[in-house]
């Protein structure tokens, strides 16, 4: 009698990279909602909520190209691109798509044991592109694309980086206030709090995707017009297409983002506000307003100390993201830092990444020379 042979379990797919598009990916939903949700470095940035936001009010185009890798029916990484000139005409390049409600452009890579080849996956997908690229906003320290790309023979050069104020949660609201570095801000703020206080009475409202997001939205809406940027004709509500690309990108998500805003009201008026992403255990903090009128009080950096309070007392997220290029205010109030960089990065052959991180240098330079003498002449 012949015994049977055990049963052999199936080999997974090794994982394979290919270029798709927005309008594609956005046929799979639940694959890239489980990609989001596992993502090492969870952010909301290359999300479907986040991209499909773009692509439904004009900032993203449905054929937009992505690089995809997958296994089986399983999208284990994803990274959206463009390809174009390079800086100051040096040849063409690729980079990742951008926006300015964007944070950072790490692509999502899922974590665990499939981050690896996924990694590899995808830089043989980049390498297959035949072009250097030139990166912006990417988190710098221990970053795992970057080792894959050495690991593949790519060189890299930085062109300019900048710290990013970040909080993580500690065990209590007493512990942050007890270990912070900086007691004389957290003396400056109680006595603004004070001077608000004396001011009439203060609320704060948070708002999770268990409440009323489309009305807090609509608040922060108004509030921002009425500052500056509703005199420059940048604030959200100065053109529909934002207005509601705001409506849907901070509503509650039907995946691993969804949407949260924090009100601090004077008199049941809303005085500062703020829009976040929340996703992974970060809470991104993309959109801040005051009112300008009472600056002397600092509603807006108070209602950023009450949002540290909420953290603690509520636990709704294990870090905060201030999402800034650079922030004065939030500097003495978030402890901990990333480092965000911008780099170039050749393949194997390709042109010198020192060379075209020198001229990306140069045409920011230049950029940053025509913006100062531009308001120069507007301020005569």
């Amino acid at each position: 009698m012949t015994a049977h042979a055990p049963p052999v379990s199936p080999t997974a797919a090794a994982p394979a990279c290919a270029v798709t598009t927005l309008a594609s990916l956005s046929r799979e939903p639940e694959a890239w909602d489980a990609l989001a949700a596992r993502a090492a470095g969870p952010t909301p940035d290359y999300s479907r909520h986040v991209l499909g936001a773009h692509r439904d009010h004009g900032l993203a185009p449905a054929d937009l190209p992505c690089l995809a890798v997958r296994s089986g029916p399983d999208l284990l990484a994803l990274l959206p691109f463009r390809t174009g000139r390079g800086p100051l005409g040096l040849g063409r390049i690729a980079r990742p798509f951008a926006s300015p409600y964007l944070t950072v452009t790490a692509p999502l890579v899922a974590g665990g044991a499939d981050g690896p080849p996924a990694l590899a996956a995808l830089v043989g997908g980049m390498r297959a592109l035949g072009l250097p690229w030139w990166w912006p906003l990417l988190p710098a320290e221990d970053q795992p694309l970057l080792a894959a790309l050495a690991r593949d023979g790519w060189s890299s050069a930085e062109v300019s980086g900048f710290l990013r104020p970040v909080l993580d949660r500690r065990a209590s609201h007493d512990a942050f206030l007890r270990d912070h570095p900086h007691k004389g801000r957290l003396k400056d703020l109680r006595r603004r709090r004070r001077r608000l206080d004396e001011a009439g009475a203060v609320t704060v409202e948070a708002v999770g995707p268990d409440g009323n997001l489309a009305e807090a939205v609509a608040e922060f809406l108004a509030l921002e017009r009425r500052g500056w940027k509703g005199r420059a004709g940048t604030a959200l509500a100065c053109r529909p297409e934002t207005a509601d690309f705001a409506r849907t990108l901070f509503r509650a998500g039907d995946g691993p983002v969804t949407g949260r805003a924090d009100l601090l009201r004077l008199d049941g008026r809303v005085v500062a506000a703020s829009l976040a992403l929340v996703c992974g255990g970060t809470a991104t903090l993309l959109k801040t307003a005051y009112d300008e009128d009472l600056r002397a009080l600092a509603p807006g950096v108070l209602l950023e100390a009450e949002i540290v309070r909420v953290l603690h007392e509520t636990r709704f997220a294990d870090r905060l993201d201030s999402a800034t290029l650079a922030s004065p205010v939030l500097d003495d109030l978030y402890p901990e830092r990333i480092r965000i960089a911008e780099i170039v990065v050749s393949p194997p052959g390709g042109p010198s990444p020192d060379r075209l991180a020198a001229r990306a240098r140069r045409q920011h330079a230049a950029k940053d020379w025509l913006k100062a003498r531009l308001a120069g002449l507007r301020g005569r």
